[in-house]
């Protein structure tokens, strides 16, 4: 939660009234996200530091947050994430551990903690995924397996927990403006060229800001969507709906949506 669509999501949970425990490796950017929720709400957030690829930062986290609410847990929402760049020439062994063990192991282990409770508070989780796990893409191979991945463990895990009255939801963002792709090793310079592509790749001719994928977020968590579960949501400017030909009008885009992603 200390950053991007997990700053924007907590930030909005905040002013929705919600009582809620952060976690995040970087602690000053964590800081700073739980002092912006708290002047939204008027309540200090647990802030829970911490590497959820290491199982005993995970249940470190996990126990301090339950523990902190005297029990009680009724969302979770999985948002660690990475992206690296590489196709199948390209990516390396080492490269699809990472990514599988931050985006996909993380996810799997904390909603293993959280089931029991969630179970008896007939909560719900949303899980952050991608416009990769619903769509292929060239480059980003081991980031889009890790995406397909989330999407299927978001629909087991909801059949799974059906009969426990537990929902199981994640959305799918297309171009998001964070520091993800720098992260992965885009320049400035390549970062910006990236939005500005966005406009050809996303039919609503732009990319999301992660307010906009938090509202989608607020809204699955939310009783208003008490008969959606195991769904993948796309909130991605209607990027999953367009293929190459819809694209090739505009110089370059076709090949935009292949060698970049989301």
């Amino acid at each position: 939660a200390s950053s991007g669509i997990g700053a924007a999501t907590a930030t909005l949970f905040a002013q929705l009234g919600a009582r809620l425990a952060l976690t995040g490796r970087n602690e000053v950017n964590l800081k700073k996200v739980g002092e912006k929720c708290e002047k939204a709400s008027g309540t200090k957030p647990l802030l829970l530091v911490g590497d959820l690829t290491v199982d005993a930062d995970t249940k470190r986290i996990f126990q301090g947050a339950v523990d902190g609410y005297q029990g009680q847990l009724d969302i979770l929402i999985n948002n660690a994430g990475i992206i690296a760049l590489g196709g199948i020439q390209k990516a390396t062994l080492e490269q699809y551990d990472k990514i599988m063990n931050t985006n996909v192991r993380t996810m799997f282990h904390m909603t293993q903690l959280a089931v029991p409770y969630l179970i008896k508070t007939r909560g719900n989780v949303v899980n952050v995924s991608s416009i990769n796990g619903l769509r292929a893409f060239a480059g980003v191979l081991t980031y889009s397996l890790s995406k397909h991945a989330i999407d299927a463990f978001t629909q087991c895990v909801a059949l799974d927990l059906a009969d426990k009255k537990v929902r199981v939801n994640c959305v799918n963002p297309g171009v998001t403006h964070t520091e993800l792709h720098k992260r992965a090793g885009l320049n400035e310079k390549e970062y910006e060229a990236y939005l500005k592509r966005a406009r050809f790749t996303h039919a609503l001719g732009r990319y999301a800001e992660p307010e906009e994928v938090a509202d989608c977020i607020a809204f699955l968590a939310s009783d208003q969507a008490s008969f959606i579960t195991g769904a993948s949501i796309p909130v991605d400017g209607g990027r999953h709906a367009l293929c190459p030909s819809s694209l090739s009008r505009e110089e370059g885009g076709v090949s935009a949506m292949a060698q970049n992603t989301d």
